[in-house]
């Protein structure tokens, strides 16, 4: 029998010995009888089942130790929920076996409805959610951005892109150029104001949900740079805006955020160029996190979707002088086959 499956029984006996317990103190009455489907999975090793009984909904998550830990979703997940955000409620978690029982949030993403003429007040509602926890006291015991993780980070386009799915290494004199453009990338991200940071704050992650977005996939969360979750909404992977369009939405979150006390930049140019690097520097790590998904967890279909980011890089390499070199370097890069 697959170890997958050896997780599913085990989750199946978790939950037959959960849910008595929880249905008496939630006051639900009897456990109905009920099914369980697949919601979901995504790019790590976690899982997502769907409990149905009659009308009532919950969500199963099976992250199997060691590849995953529940820990910091469990802290995170009560995080967001002091700033009211609306995320899932956990009713009952093993976290030494990888187990969580959480709320249903909705069977629908962002992503499966957001389209041309319901953007603005889907992106709407996202911001209001954003701000409310980019408002939070950093007092939580996180991680923070540091110049450690954002290296880590961006050394996976070299290590992962470039010289395991393009079969390249970059030659001394490139090597040297990435140096510069990566400092560069890095010293615009710790010279930001911070903010709780999300870390995948796209419509993938959000569900039309009341109150709208129920908000997924926190677990990453860091203290780090105030555009970082802006940029990320906008710059998706797996769907774009024309570029005058963002910028747009860009000025709206920024004139809000200075509204509610956010530490955004005094001027509006400077959070745009800012913005501009951060994103650079995102899709640049993205890249290279797609070739280690299609090489290493034999995932080959994210990959799919690397030339958005590179689409993305082009239009920011076209409107910052700063990474023109950036620019020369990409482009004396080797086709992938």
């Amino acid at each position: 029998m697959p170890d997958q499956d050896v997780r599913l029984q085990q989750l199946k006996v978790w939950l037959d010995n959960t849910l008595p317990t929880l249905f008496a103190v939630r006051g639900w009455g009897a456990v109905p009888p009920a099914t369980l489907t697949a919601a979901s999975s995504d790019a790590s090793f976690r899982r997502y089942f769907r409990w149905q009984g009659g009308e009532r909904t919950l969500i199963l998550m099976d992250a199997p130790p060691p590849q995953e830990n529940c820990r910091p979703f469990v802290q995170i997940d009560h995080l967001l929920a002091s700033a009211k955000v609306n995320v899932p409620l956990i009713h009952a978690q093993d976290l030494e076996n990888g187990f969580l029982l959480l709320s249903d949030l909705g069977t629908q993403t962002y992503l499966d409805v957001i389209d041309a003429t319901n953007a603005d007040d889907m992106f709407e509602d996202a911001v209001k959610a954003l701000i409310c926890f980019q408002q939070m006291p950093m007092d939580a015991p996180l991680p923070c951005y540091d110049d450690a993780l954002l290296r880590r980070e961006v050394q996976l386009f070299p290590e992962w892109y470039v010289q395991r799915h393009m079969g390249a290494k970059f030659d001394p004199g490139q090597q040297a150029m990435w140096q510069r453009l990566s400092q560069r990338l890095i010293d615009s991200a710790l010279a930001q104001p911070r903010v709780l940071v999300h870390r995948d704050y796209m419509p993938r992650n959000l569900m039309v949900s009341q109150p709208n977005p129920g908000v997924l996939d926190f677990q990453d969360a860091v203290y780090g740079p105030v555009t970082y979750d802006i940029t990320s909404l906008y710059k998706d992977a797996f769907l774009n805006w024309p570029e005058e369009r963002v910028a747009i939405w860009l000025e709206r979150y920024w004139q809000k955020a200075r509204h509610a006390g956010i530490p955004v930049h005094e001027n509006f140019e400077d959070f745009w160029r800012a913005s501009d690097l951060m994103g650079v520097q995102r899709h640049l790590k993205v890249i290279g996190i797609f070739a280690r998904i299609c090489h290493r967890d034999g995932k080959p279909r994210y990959v799919a979707d690397v030339p958005r980011f590179f689409a993305y890089i082009d239009a920011v390499v076209a409107r910052r002088p700063e990474l023109a070199e950036l620019g020369e370097l990409l482009a004396s890069l080797p086709v992938p086959s």
